[in-house]
């Protein structure tokens, strides 16, 4: 099949770009588009984690679209999302494949490439016939069958895959990479900013000179406190 992407053969054969495909998925179509909106400018490493994660049911994936009577996660803050792990899996054997794909076009740093490119489709709608017995007049058959009818859809997903040096990268493509791998790890980014407040704290301190007592002036001082307490003992005889 083709793809909806065009890419340059010369940048293809050298391994700073790599497509893969999979097609006739009986996986929902609207699962998968949320997969892959949720993978889109991330690094390829990146996004098998998370697929992992969502296949664990660790982490759930935000549905900003198709997301009719579904519950709130608090993990998305209060919006929308479940874990399609059947989506997810599909998903990240295609990222798999293309960065297969970039390894033997001579692209050694494959986990390093960021998916540029993440799209699901439908490819073809089988009718589904209703089972016998059923009320089915007026429909082309007898018998009886349920009013409502579901139709069997098949799916397709396309990954592409890019080095940060790709020259087909557009503006928009490498602000939506620095956005989505800065708030990928949010936790060092927390970190950095802790260290970074902290060094301004303590270069905003005034820098105290240390006091120092002469060892004479320690002596003399010492001598008189002794004097006076015996004084004081003298007296209360």
């Amino acid at each position: 099949m083709d793809y909806s992407i065009k890419v340059d053969n010369a940048a293809k054969g050298s391994g700073e770009i790599a497509l893969s495909q999979r097609y006739d998925l009986n996986v929902s179509y609207k699962d998968l588009g949320a997969v892959c909106d949720a993978v889109r400018y991330m690094m390829a490493s990146s996004a098998l984690e998370l697929l992992e994660r969502v296949i664990r049911m660790e982490t759930p994936l935000l549905f900003k679209r198709h997301n009719k009577h579904m519950g709130s996660r608090h993990e998305l803050g209060g919006k929308k999302g479940k874990y399609p792990r059947k989506a997810s899996a599909e998903v990240r054997l295609a990222i798999l494949n293309a960065m297969a794909n970039a390894k033997n076009n001579g692209n050694l740093d494959a986990e390093k490439m960021y998916v540029i490119h993440a799209a699901a489709n439908k490819t073809q709608i089988l009718k589904r016939s209703p089972s016998k017995g059923s009320i089915a007049w007026g429909r082309g058959m007898y018998g009886r069958s349920a009013i409502n009818h579901s139709d069997l859809e098949f799916a397709k997903i396309e990954i592409g895959i890019a080095s940060g040096e790709y020259a087909g990268l557009t503006e928009k493509m490498k602000y939506f990479i620095r956005v989505k791998n800065r708030a990928a790890r949010p936790g060092a980014n927390l970190k950095q900013k802790g260290k970074a407040s902290q060094s301004k704290q303590d270069e905003a301190k005034p820098a105290h000179a240390k006091i120092t007592v002469p060892a004479a002036h320690h002596a003399e001082h010492t001598q008189k406190i002794t004097a006076n307490s015996t004084a004081v003992a003298n007296n209360n005889k």
